[in-house]
């Protein structure tokens, strides 16, 4: 007999043994499995002191106004004004609230161990969740990440037909509560003033029939309910066995066994594919008789007819009344143009232009992007009519054959012209047979993107002619940066002056040779005076 104690089963092989078990009585589809937001970490030594559970100070700080909220989104989100307003006011709402009540606000006492401020006003307040509605990719879920970010809070969102009533099939509805506790890395102080973000939320719409309303997406409605204004969520699934187990292998949870969800902000969207139908029924019976003609050319001329959406349309369409009560904040986005598109490349902060540089780069190509051939992809990409979502499709359909067959070669420079997207195989073969000219398509075309942004910024066209162009490509060789970065360089500096000098002739066009790329204030000068053409390095 050895005196040696027989080595403890770790919780995964006592989880193997369990799965045996079971499957030996017949229980082959039970399975089992650590649960993500319980699995020990052995970096992290359990803490039982609560420093762990501070607010982060960007969300007690949070004092921006709805005014530089939208600012914010705009620098991301191109258009869908009214609803980047909405949005602006319902999270300033929202936050001032939570940070009034944890004692943060103006006036209010210290926070307490995180505990509401004994001098913050008691008042009742009506949770600011919203509902967005509008067609697919139109930029329902990047608004509200993009404000999560803003705001420093933990954000998941999730897909609200894996859900059902009992949980036994697809999820629980408290699951979403338990991610959001994930994504704040285990501490459910910093979850408890998250935004959950539920798409697809048309698709448990109950459809009447002639037997009353389908009660198979009633169930997850009412399973919400209390979940979107305030209920103790068990940070346990009482259906997970595995997460059971490992609690009591651990001998008892550390930290806080439940979660209030009284500060998450809970945000629902969905295409609602019919429900203008619904809302014109209803405009109509209101506007039977005279003047009714009027006021539905009003109401086209105003803008999509979403904006008009009402409690009742929304119940007809099969939300339970209970269920979009909580949801006070309705905003509607509107589909998008191929100018909305072609600004969306060009202007957003989160442009997938980024990404197909980045991608190229990788391989040690340097793409520009010729105007012409933007406009060409945002109106491929509206005639997908997927929103955003199809410039990334027309792009890919275009470039995929680029990425495959230029890396490895000496071609390290592409211009994506209106021609290679119209026929990109015709194009792949010119450059791959003339890579010198491929660069100095794309010194080219970088110059004009250069052009371009310069204009954006201070009010002067300048136009680098082929020279100039050249002379640039030869400074980019020279000092192992970009075109546009060896342009930036020369002209930033002198940008206010150029600006200057133009008001004061009346002239905001400046033709640029390589003499006035060389000394671009005292060369711009010269020819502003008078000069009827621009000076060269005569």
């Amino acid at each position: 007999m050895s005196d040696s104690k027989e080595t403890p089963k770790t919780p995964e092989e006592l989880l193997q043994e369990m799965q045996k078990i079971f499957k030996d009585g017949g229980g082959e589809g039970v399975t089992f499995s650590l649960a993500p937001n319980l699995q020990p970490d052995p970096e992290r030594a359990p803490d039982d002191s609560g420093e762990d559970l501070e607010i982060p100070e960007a969300m007690l700080d949070f004092d921006r106004t709805p005014v530089e909220v939208k600012a914010y989104l705009d620098r991301f989100v191109i258009g869908q004004d009214e609803a980047k307003r909405t949005l602006a006011v319902a999270v300033c709402d929202h936050y001032n609230h939570v940070k009034r009540v944890l004692g943060k606000a103006p006036g209010a006492g210290p926070v307490d161990a995180g505990k509401p401020s004994a001098s913050a006003p008691v008042s009742e307040y009506v949770k600011q969740n919203v509902i967005l509605l509008g067609p697919t990719g139109v930029g329902k879920t990047y608004l509200i990440r993009i404000l999560a970010q803003l705001i420093g809070v933990p954000f998941v969102k999730a897909d609200v037909t894996k859900f059902s009533e009992t949980g036994y099939v697809g999820g629980d509805v408290d699951d979403l509560v338990r991610e959001l506790v994930r994504g704040a890395d285990g501490n459910a102080r910093i979850a408890s003033h998250g935004i959950v973000f539920l798409d697809e939320i048309d698709k448990i719409a109950s459809a009447q029939t002639p037997q009353g309303r389908d009660p198979s997406g009633r169930g997850v409605q009412v399973g919400l309910l209390k979940l979107m204004e305030e209920t103790e969520v068990n940070l346990r699934n009482p259906m997970d066995i595995s997460a059971h187990l490992q609690g009591m292998m651990q001998g008892g949870a550390q930290g806080p066994s439940t979660i209030n969800t009284r500060h998450i902000l809970f945000v629902v969207s969905g295409a609602f594919s019919g429900i203008e139908e619904v809302i014109e029924k209803r405009l109509s019976e209101h506007n039977i008789g005279f003047g009714a003609s009027s006021q539905q050319e009003n109401d086209s001329q105003e803008g999509s007819i979403l904006q008009d959406v009402s409690t009742r349309d929304f119940v007809e369409y099969g939300l339970e009344p209970e269920f979009i009560g909580r949801l006070p904040v309705r905003v509607a986005l509107d589909e998008l143009s191929d100018n909305d598109l072609y600004r969306i490349l060009l202007t957003s902060e989160g442009s997938i232009l980024k990404q197909y540089r980045q991608s190229f780069q990788d391989y040690g190509i340097d793409i520009a992007f010729e105007d012409s051939a933007l406009q060409t992809v945002a109106r491929k990409a509206a005639d997908e009519k997927t929103g955003a979502r199809g410039l990334m499709s027309v792009l890919e359909s275009c470039l995929r054959n680029f990425k495959f067959n230029l890396p490895g070669t000496r071609i390290d420079k592409l211009a994506m012209t209106s021609g290679l997207v119209e026929d990109p195989e015709k194009t792949l073969q010119e450059v791959t047979k003339d890579p010198g000219a491929a660069a100095t398509s794309y010194y080219l075309y970088t110059a004009r993107e250069f052009e371009a942004e310069f204009a954006r910024r201070h009010g002067v066209m300048l136009t680098l002619d082929d020279d100039a162009v050249q002379a640039a490509a030869g400074l980019s060789s020279e000092q192992k940066l970009p075109v546009k970065d060896c342009l930036w360089n020369i002209f930033s500096e002198q940008a206010d002056y150029l600006q200057k000098i133009c008001e004061k002739a009346g002239r905001f066009e400046l033709p640029v040779t390589p003499a006035i790329l060389a000394n671009p204030g005292s060369g711009a000068e010269i020819w502003l005076s008078g000069k009827t053409a621009a000076p060269t390095d005569d």
